[in-house]
């Protein structure tokens, strides 16, 4: 049976701190990784923990995703996997009505780092022939969604960026896969909504466990794939 431990595997986390980012470390911490958590700002959320490096990095920066790549080989010696986990949210405008500014902001904060981390990441991948590159889109990316269209173009060139990657690496083991989860069970959430049941929402352990066994060897044959995690709504 392949093997859900991740022992002694290196593993980045983007977004460390927000919700998901807190139960995602977690999980591979406890499936035995040895996480790097990135934020933009210098802070953790996640209980110390001595397989647990936290930094700050700006990944709208090219030069600084690079840097961080060129320390974490320096420091660990090695990258198994990169849990792309930042996004932003901006909605309520049909297309002709959404200025120039949301665009960029959408692409800028959904894409680009995503970018400069398979940029900076990749050639580590190839060298050392494995790795998994796993990121999280979003259903408006799949089907078409109104007033959410910038947010939408710019996941939906996240996912195209993810399945290229797979089918340019797949020759090296590399295996690149998104997730495109529903509305997710947290604290932001049900405050804003909160007469909605949120047992139906998608639950943040179990989009964590998948995340760590598409990092896993038991997940190694799956790549180049869309993930719906739709929740019960």
């Amino acid at each position: 049976m392949l093997s859900l431990n991740l022992e002694g595997k290196v593993v980045i986390v983007t977004g460390a701190s927000g919700a998901l980012g807190v139960a995602v470390t977690k999980a591979f911490l406890e499936a035995g990784a040895r996480v790097v958590g990135v934020d933009r700002l210098p802070r953790s959320k996640s209980p110390d923990h001595p397989a647990l490096i936290h930094v700050a990095v700006a990944l709208e920066d090219f030069a600084a995703v690079n840097q961080l790549v060129n320390d974490v080989m320096l420091i660990r010696g090695r990258i198994d996997a990169v849990v792309h986990l930042v996004g932003g949210f901006a909605g309520g405008l049909r297309i002709e009505e959404t200025g120039d500014d949301v665009w960029d902001k959408m692409f800028a904060v959904n894409l680009r780092p995503a970018i400069h981390l398979a940029r900076a990441v990749i050639p580590v991948m190839r060298a050392a022939k494995r790795g998994a590159f796993l990121a999280i889109g979003s259903p408006a990316a799949i089907d078409a969604t109104p007033n959410v269209g910038a947010y939408a173009a710019a996941k939906a060139g996240l996912i195209s960026l993810v399945k290229t990657i797979a089918v340019e690496n797949r020759d090296r083991q590399i295996r690149a896969n998104i997730i495109a989860p529903g509305s997710l069970d947290t604290h932001a959430n049900r405050a804003a909504d909160p007469d909605f049941d949120s047992t139906r929402w998608v639950q943040l352990p179990n989009l964590a466990s998948l995340l760590v066994w598409l990092a896993s060897d038991a997940g190694s044959e799956v790549t180049g794939a869309v993930l719906p995690l739709p929740g019960r709504e």
